[in-house]
C-alpha cells in the first residue's frame, strides 16, 4: 500500500461516513488523522450536532468491534475496566470484561462521571493496556478512544483533568453546520425523531485491521525535515513564553504534533510534511493542553487565540 492508496482510502471513508452525516468535513479529516497516528480525540459540542453519530459512522466504515459507555456520575471503575468474579464451578476467579475491552470506545459525556472513573481510562489510553487486580490485559493496537463532551453545561459534571486531557492526541471543537449542510441534514435526518439506524444507509467497511497497521507504518516514515522539525519545537517553546498562557504545551505535544502532521501529510497522498500541515494542526492538538493565566480569561482571551497568535509570531521555514 502506497501513499496514494492510503488517500484513496480515506476518500473512500469520507464517502461512506458522508451518506450519514451531513457536513464535518474537518472533524472526519482529523479522525483520520488520529487512526493513523493512533492518538484518541476528544469531541466537544454543544448537544445536537452529530458527535455520537458520527463516532458510531465512523466505526462502521472499519471492521472494528465498537463500544460505548454512556459515563453518569455513579458510574464506578469496575463498570468500564470488568471485574474478577468467582466462578464456583472451577474454584477459580475469572475475569468479566467491561466495556473497554473493544477496538473503538466511544466514551460518551466523559465529564459526568467522578475523577477516579476518568482514571480508570488513563492506563489504557496510554498503554494500551488495562490492571486489574494486578493483572494486566493487552488492548490491541486497534484500541482508540473517541470521546465526547458538552461545553455549555457545567452543572453535575466533573472537568477532565490536565493528566486525562494530555492523552487525547485532539481535542475538536464541534460547531454548527452551514445553512446547506442543516438543509441537507434535515432533507436526510428529519423523517423521525429517533437517532437513525446505521443500517438504513448501507454503509460499508472498507478498511480492515491490517490496512490501519500497514497505513500507521506507511504514515510513520513520512518525512519531516529538520528544519520543520525546528518550526514545531519553537511552537512548542513559544507557548511557553506568551503573556496569555501561564503553562505551555509539553514535549510531549512536540512529539504528538510532528506524528499527526505525518499521518495528516499521508492522508492527502504526500510522502513529506509541509508547514501549512502543521499550522493546520495546531489548534487541536494544542488548545486542551495550554492553561491561560487568569487575567488573559478575565479579558476573554481563548487558547485557540493564544495559539494563532502563537503560530503568526513563530517564523516557518519556506
Amino acid at each position: 500500500m502506497d501513499l496514494q492508496t492510503i488517500a484513496a482510502i480515506a476518500n473512500s471513508l469520507r464517502s461512506e461516513i458522508g451518506k450519514v452525516l451531513v457536513g464535518q468535513k474537518n472533524t472526519v479529516d482529523l479522525l483520520l488523522t488520529s487512526l493513523l497516528s493512533g492518538g484518541h480525540v476528544l469531541l466537544e459540542g454543544v448537544p445536537g450536532t452529530g458527535k455520537t453519530l458520527l463516532v458510531q459512522a465512523f466505526a462502521a466504515t472499519m471492521n472494528l468491534k465498537f463500544g460505548r459507555i454512556q459515563f453518569t456520575p455513579d458510574l464506578m471503575p469496575g463498570d468500564v475496566l470488568g471485574t474478577n468474579l468467582f466462578n464456583f464451578q472451577t474454584n477459580e476467579f475469572v475475569l468479566t470484561p467491561g466495556p473497554i475491552f473493544t477496538q473503538v470506545l466511544l466514551a460518551d459525556e466523559i465529564n459526568r462521571s467522578p475523577p477516579k472513573t476518568q482514571a480508570a481510562l488513563l492506563q489504557a489510553m496510554n498503554e494500551r493496556r488495562v490492571t486489574i487486580d494486578r493483572q494486566t490485559y493487552d488492548l490491541g493496537q486497534e484500541f482508540l478512544v473517541v470521546a465526547t463532551q458538552n461545553p455549555i453545561e457545567q452543572q453535575g459534571t466533573y472537568p477532565l483533568p490536565e493528566a486525562q486531557l494530555d492523552r487525547f492526541l485532539f481535542k475538536i471543537d464541534v460547531g454548527y453546520p452551514t445553512r446547506e449542510e442543516e438543509l441537507t441534514a434535515v432533507k436526510l435526518h428529519g423523517r423521525g425523531t429517533v437517532m437513525p439506524k446505521l443500517e438504513d444507509f448501507g454503509l460499508r467497511a472498507t478498511l480492515s485491521a491490517e490496512h490501519i497497521h500497514y497505513a500507521r507504518a506507511c504514515s510513520a516514515h513520512v518525512t519531516v525535515s529538520d528544519e520543520l522539525i525546528a518550526y514545531i519545537v519553537d511552537l512548542i517553546r513559544a507557548t511557553r513564553q506568551n503573556q496569555a498562557i501561564e503553562t505551555g504545551a509539553s514535549t510531549r505535544a512536540a512529539n504528538m504534533l510532528a506524528s499527526a502532521s505525518r499521518s495528516y501529510a499521508a492522508l492527502n497522498g504526500r510522502n513529506f510534511v509541509i508547514p501549512d500541515d502543521i499550522k493546520y494542526l495546531a489548534a487541536p492538538v494544542l488548545r486542551h493542553r495550554l492553561i491561560m493565566t487568569p487575567a488573559s480569561d478575565m479579558d476573554g482571551i481563548t487558547p485557540d487565540q493564544a495559539i494563532a497568535s502563537v503560530v503568526s509570531q513563530t517564523s516557518a521555514p519556506r
